[in-house]
């Protein structure tokens, strides 16, 4: 079949060529602008509405019961429209409440309990840090969510401060609002209409930071993030680990809209989560453009399916024969005039329009997937039956286009409806949506966002004042932002630059922080955070299972170093058979391999029998062979010895030696 030309991009594919968008797109041109939500679980004793332990479980005894939700109106008499189409799915939800942390409040079968203190104190902390200004009272509010990840059907959050900023080389970027409000349960299993989910996690109180729109490439958004998870991770009070933090991003350019990405739990994708929707919705105004120039209009996209069911009847196509098998299975196809190459318009790598008006059609009939005339013939339809198609819709095949849906009637016609009205908004250019992440760093359509209506104020719970002796505790929370906190590891500790920067925000700084305190200045910090974040991530590259270790050996080690037991080079060492014998003691591994340190007559002896056995280079190099003989010797040793004892004594007898035999 013959194409017309219309310009396409050329497919990225892969995630690694996310820099050919970024090379090929002018942010500043574009007039890209992102903002950032932040949400990290807060590391408190108890969650946010109940005295439940904060704490996730894999095992152990629990109550499954299960659920349908529904939308209420808000007080304006509203329906929230995204709640509106999750409900009209019919979903059951399947709830496995682990009695070890969970309890009536989170089966919705128990008012919730006084917010949580801590929680709340924390936040404030954050918010002093970040010059956010704390309300004078604290008001809890209801977000309908009727996913299933909340039994109650909606989501308590509550507005802490508002205002404030960071500042990264030298340019400034807002904080809006800073909130807590709890998480959501965790999903598991999804069958047909069945999702089950799990409510341990539902009730972690979360901080969620927002910012301002003032972010500008996907650079920034990168250090946006990272400065606040890093600022988040120095009050020592939130969680770590997979799942305990994601980024959701607002993503807009000029003449697009603000789309919503939700999901993003991996720092190293918030670029390229940025790079492809500004890709996305400049290739959508491109689409705009185009639908115009072939004198298009959006009146002239007509919801009038055709049964094209006998066509296809005798397809030997998988997708065509399982889908008609279904009880009431249909074809149903829609022509679509002077289309011809825009379906098949890519808009994301590997993404294109008609991807989108798949997603549309999943999401609001629950189909499986469309296809559409720029992929055909193909998935096992054949030329033959395009052909067929297009004559029974009336359309030139040359220049015409269709979408085509295969499933149960009521679901195929619904499923077309919403594609249709996808297309319609493409006369408009990008439309305002919620879309989820990808693994590439692409993204789907996941609902239409949600309006004023999803929000109301929460009855069960009464306002809380803010009061002096609660920002007096929350002062004593603040933590350093990170560039005061480098600064304190360069000029108080004396940590080079780099090591400083490694540490800000590593998952060794808390242990880094604490026994340097333990040690009281008995082993420099520099040897203690070289440890950490060189020696041991060295090892755990090779393989050697350094996660065995616990902190207690590794302070155990250090103190061995700093009553001169083992010396600096034999530490890493130590550590290395500590990993492979965790429940060790270090002075009992120290002694058995050996690793104790060597008098210095011990290490004298060893010296000379190393001078000895190469006499011959010697001669040859004289006081040039230093260098040999101290690699032959400090590998004899195996940190037995500090290099500076070693290196002074090779200088003494490697002079004697070649005295005598001048």
């Amino acid at each position: 079949m013959k194409k017309e030309s219309f310009p396409h991009t050329s497919p990225c594919g892969s995630m690694s060529e996310v820099s050919d968008v970024e090379t090929s797109l002018n942010w500043d041109h574009i007039g890209l602008k992102v903002g950032l939500e932040i949400h990290q679980q807060l590391k408190t004793e108890r969650k946010l509405f109940c005295n439940c332990r904060n704490t996730l479980v894999e095992e152990g005894p629990e109550v499954i019961f299960e659920r349908r939700l529904r939308p209420t109106r808000s007080e304006l008499g509203e329906v929230d429209v995204a709640a509106y189409f999750e409900w009209k799915k019919g979903r059951i939800y399947e709830y496995h409440a682990p009695l070890l942390a969970s309890c009536l409040v989170e089966a919705d079968e128990e008012p919730p309990h006084s917010m949580n203190q801590e929680a709340i104190e924390i936040a404030l902390g954050v918010a002093l840090a970040m010059d956010s200004k704390p309300v004078d009272e604290i008001h809890v509010m209801r977000k309908i969510v009727i996913d299933g990840s909340n039994t109650t059907g909606f989501q308590r959050t509550a507005l802490v401060s508002i205002g404030g900023g960071l500042e990264i080389k030298g340019k400034k970027y807002r904080i809006q609002t800073i909130c807590v409000e709890e998480d959501a349960a965790r999903k598991g299993e999804e069958k047909d209409e069945r999702i089950s989910y799990v409510l341990d996690r539902l009730g972690i109180p979360l901080i969620e930071i927002s910012t301002a729109p003032d972010i500008n490439s996907p650079e920034e958004a990168i250090e946006v993030a990272s400065w606040i998870g890093t600022l988040l991770r120095m009050t020592g009070k939130v969680r770590r680990g997979i799942g305990t933090i994601r980024q959701d991003l607002n993503v807009s350019i000029a003449g697009g809209e603000k789309v919503e990405i939700k999901g993003v739990q991996e720092l190293e994708i918030l670029p390229k989560a940025v790079s492809f929707e500004a890709m996305r919705q400049k290739k959508l105004l491109e689409l705009k453009e185009e639908l115009y120039r072939r004198g298009l209009k959006k009146d002239d996209i007509v919801f009038s399916p055709i049964d094209v069911t006998l066509i296809l009847k005798s397809s030997k196509s998988k997708v065509v024969e399982r889908n008609l098998s279904k009880t009431k299975g249909k074809a149903y196809a829609i022509l679509l005039r002077n289309f011809k190459d825009l379906l098949g318009f890519e808009l994301q790598p590997n993404r294109r329009f008609g991807t989108e008006l798949a997603d549309y059609a999943r999401f609001y009939g629950d189909v499986k997937g469309l296809f559409h005339g720029d992929e055909l013939p193909g998935y096992g339809i054949t030329e033959e039956e395009v052909r067929k198609i297009y004559d029974s819709l009336g359309g030139d095949i040359e220049k015409d286009n269709f979408i085509l849906i295969i499933d149960e009637e009521e679901k195929a016609l619904k499923s077309l409806k919403a594609a249709i009205e996808r297309i319609k908004a493409a006369f408009d250019g990008v439309p305002k949506e919620t879309r989820s992440i990808l693994p590439d760093g692409t993204s789907k359509f996941m609902r239409p966002q949600p309006g004023a209506a999803r929000m109301y104020p929460e009855t069960d719970i009464p306002p809380i004042p803010i009061s002096d002796e609660m920002l007096k505790r929350a002062f004593s929370l603040k933590p350093p932002t990170p560039g005061e906190k480098k600064r304190f590891y360069e000029e108080a500790l004396g940590l080079n630059p780099s090591l400083a920067e490694q540490l800000i925000g590593s998952e060794q700084q808390e242990m880094f922080e604490r026994l340097h305190s333990r040690l009281k200045g008995k082993v420099d910090p520099t040897t203690i955070a070289s440890l950490l974040l060189v020696h041991m991530v060295s090892m755990k590259r090779e393989g050697i299972p350094v996660d065995n270790l616990n902190e207690e050996q590794i302070y155990e080690s250090l103190v061995l170093l700093s009553e001169g037991k083992i010396t600096k080079e034999g530490l890493p060492e130590l550590i290395k058979l500590l990993s492979e014998r965790p429940n060790a003691k270090p002075i009992d591994i120290a002694k058995s391999s050996g690793l104790l340190t060597m008098g210095e007559k011990e290490v004298r002896d060893i010296v000379k029998k190393i001078i000895s056995e190469n006499a011959k280079v010697i001669e040859e190099r004289g006081e040039r062979s230093k260098s040999l003989l101290m690699g032959l010797i400090m590998k004899e040793l195996r940190g037995k010895a500090p290099g500076s004892l070693v290196a002074k004594l090779v200088e003494e007898e490697l002079k004697s030696f070649i005295q005598h035999r001048s």
